[in-house]
C-alpha cells in the first residue's frame, strides 16, 4: 500500500492574521518546540509515507528554514521525500491560487509522475494523531471513492463553516452541510481526504473543464450520492486553529495532563520536529515554575506559572509570566510582569514593563519588537 500526502500550508492564514503576517499557517509555532506543520507530517510519517508534497502560496521563507531537507522527518530521500511547491509552480498558472482545488491544479503534473496508488489530502492548522494508516485500510476495505476523516464534537463559533456529515450504519456518507450553529454536537470534517490517485487526477481533470473552483462545493456536495464517500471517524484529541483565540486556548490546554498525553503520550505516534541542539534549562536561585511547559535553552531567574516558554526564552529577575505564551528566543527583562501574553520570536521586553490582555483576546506582541 502506497500513498503519497499533500499538504496545503497557507490556505487558512486569513483565520489568523497575527500569526501569519511573516509566515505559513504550517509554520506558526506551537507547544513549546513545534510547528503546526509537524502534527501533520508525524501523521503521515507515522504511516510509513514518505513522499509529502507541501503546498505553499506566500511567506514560505520560514517554513522552508524549518523543513530543510526533512532529515528530522526521515524525509530526506534519494527516491519521495518532500518537496515544496512555491506559488506559480505551473507554467500556465497567471494567478496564486486561493482554494484547494486550485491549488491541486497547479501541481497535476505531480500527480501524473507519481506511482503512488493513495493520495492523502490535509490542511495542517490542526493539532490531531490521525492514524493514517488505519485510515487508508479502512478506505480501501470500503472500495471508497473517497474517504473524509471526521471527528464528532460541538461545533464551536469558529468553526460555524466547517463541512459536517451525516452517515449510514456501513459509514457511507449520505448528507453534507456547512453553517452549524455552534454549540451543536456535529460530525465534523477535519480537512483530511483520502483519493486513489488515478481518480484524484480525473476529478481535476473534470474540474478544469468545467471551470470548477471549490473542492467542497462543486466536487464533495455535488456528488454525495453519486460517488462512494465514506467517512473514517477519529476519535483523539483535535484542536483546530482558526483563530487567536483558538491557538491561544488550545496552547492552554497543553497544561493539562489528559490533553497533553493525548497529543505527546502515544510510543506509535511520535510527534517529530526540526531537531535544534540546546543547552538544558537553567533556574536561577529565585526561580519558580509552576504548571508550565519550558522547552530547553531558556533560563529562568523569576516566576513562570501556567505558561508556555519556547527554546531560548529568557525571564528576568524579580519578573512574573502568568497564564502566557514567549515564544523562541523571546527576552523579557527584569520586574516585569505578563499576564495572558503571547510574544512571537525574538522579542524583547524591557525591565518595569506590565504587559496584560484576557483569554478571549490575548495581549500579541508582534516578531522581533522591542517594548
Amino acid at each position: 500500500m502506497k500513498a503519497l500526502g499533500i499538504i496545503f500550508a497557507n490556505l487558512q492564514n486569513e483565520n489568523i492574521d497575527e500569526l501569519t503576517r511573516k509566515r505559513t499557517t504550517a509554520s506558526i509555532p506551537f507547544g513549546g518546540r513545534y510547528r503546526l506543520i509537524d502534527f501533520a507530517l508525524s501523521s503521515l510519517v507515522n504511516a510509513e509515507i514518505s513522499k509529502v508534497a507541501v503546498l505553499a502560496q506566500k511567506n514560505y521563507q520560514s517554513l522552508m528554514d524549518h523543513l530543510g531537507s526533512g532529515k528530522d522527518w526521515d524525509l530526506s530521500r534519494r527516491s519521495g521525500g518532500i518537496t515544496i511547491f512555491p506559488p506559480f509552480g505551473n507554467y500556465k498558472s497567471d494567478f496564486i491560487y486561493t482554494t484547494h482545488l486550485e491549488a491541486l491544479k497547479s501541481i497535476v503534473g505531480y500527480l501524473n509522475r507519481s506511482t503512488e496508488e493513495y493520495v492523502v489530502l490535509m490542511d495542517c492548522d490542526s493539532i490531531h494523531t490521525v492514524d493514517l494508516g488505519e485510515a487508508l485500510e479502512y478506505h480501501i476495505s470500503k472500495n471508497a471513492d473517497i474517504t473524509l476523516i471526521y471527528n464528532q464534537g460541538v461545533v464551536e463559533k469558529s468553526m460555524a463553516n466547517f463541512m459536517n456529515v451525516e452517515t449510514n450504519e456501513d459509514g457511507r456518507v449520505t448528507k453534507m452541510s456547512l453553517n452549524s450553529v455552534p454549540g451543536t454536537k456535529q460530525n465534523i470534517s477535519m480537512k483530511l481526504l483520502i483519493f486513489g490517485r488515478r481518480y484524484l487526477l480525473s476529478l481535476i481533470d473534470e474540474a478544469i473543464a468545467l471551470g470548477q473552483t471549490s473542492f467542497e462545493r462543486d466536487i464533495l456536495f455535488n456528488n454525495v450520492n453519486s460517488l462512494n464517500i465514506y467517512a473514517y471517524e477519529y476519535k483523539g484529541v483535535w484542536m483546530k486553529v482558526t483563530t487567536m483565540e483558538d491557538y491561544y486556548r488550545y496552547s492552554m490546554e497543553l497544561l493539562k495532563d489528559e490533553v497533553r498525553n493525548g497529543v505527546f503520550g502515544n510510543p506509535d505516534h511520535r510527534i517529530f520536529t526540526k531537531v535544534r541542539d540546546s543547552v538544558p534549562t537553567k533556574y536561577g536561585k529565585n526561580a519558580k515554575v509552576e504548571n508550565s511547559f519550558i522547552a530547553d535553552g531558556t533560563e529562568i531567574e523569576g516566576t513562570v506559572i501556567n505558561s508556555i516558554l519556547f527554546r531560548g526564552a529568557k525571564v528576568g529577575k524579580n519578573t512574573v509570566v502568568e497564564n502566557s505564551i514567549i515564544m523562541q528566543d523571546t527576552i523579557i527583562g527584569d520586574n516585569v510582569k505578563l499576564n495572558c501574553v503571547v510574544t512571537d520570536k525574538n522579542v524583547t521586553i524591557k525591565d518595569r514593563n506590565n504587559l496584560s490582555g484576557c483569554e478571549k483576546l490575548p495581549y500579541y506582541v508582534s516578531k522581533n519588537v522591542m517594548i
